[in-house]
């Protein structure tokens, strides 16, 4: 399948053996249609991070926090939406010098199809408009099955750094 980066209905001719008779049918397909992510998104972008195996909901993940995000990183995060609702997302930002990306997440239905590719494409796409060519996402230690994706799709692990992070008291959640 190509990646995904149009709306419309495609048709898809499927033929399946019924009773030993060669059948045709005609399904009808939408194809996700992918646009930048609004406030108005965040109640079905948290109803998207409960549902996806591997994301961790933060005190940072709050609506005023991801619309300050939204604000502070315009046109920069996209999801995709299909048969009425969202299907997927990513949260990309930047501090001038490197790309960010966050909460790259498709429902496990909508996997394999290319919109996490066609996300974070276009992610990619706006930063180099904003003359940033290098990008870093964070994978937990323990999801295996994005550590392997990421890998797959060229991007590095580093080896030669540690991250480390520094909360307010009061604050361990954030």
């Amino acid at each position: 399948m190509p990646a995904i980066a149009i709306s419309q209905p495609m048709e898809s001719y499927l033929t399946h053996r019924h009773r030993g008779q060669a059948r045709s049918h005609i399904w009808t397909f939408t194809m996700p249609t992918i646009r930048v992510m609004t406030p108005a998104d965040y109640d079905a972008v948290i109803a998207l991070m409960h549902s996806t195996p591997g994301i961790s909901l933060r005190d940072a993940d709050s609506r005023e926090a991801t619309e300050r995000y939204l604000v502070r990183n315009p046109d920069l995060s996209f999801v995709a939406e299909a048969e009425g609702r969202l299907i997927a997302c990513v949260m990309c930002g930047h501090d001038g010098r490197r790309g960010y990306l966050q909460h790259v997440m498709v429902l496990p239905d909508y996997r394999r199809q290319g919109i996490a590719q066609a996300l974070v494409k276009r992610c990619l796409t706006a930063l180099e408009r904003l003359g940033i060519h290098k990008c870093h996402l964070d994978v937990f230690k323990t999801n295996t099955t994005a550590a392997s994706y990421w890998q797959g799709q060229g991007w590095k692990l580093r080896t030669d750094i540690d991250r480390y992070s520094f909360t307010r008291e009061g604050n361990e959640n954030a």
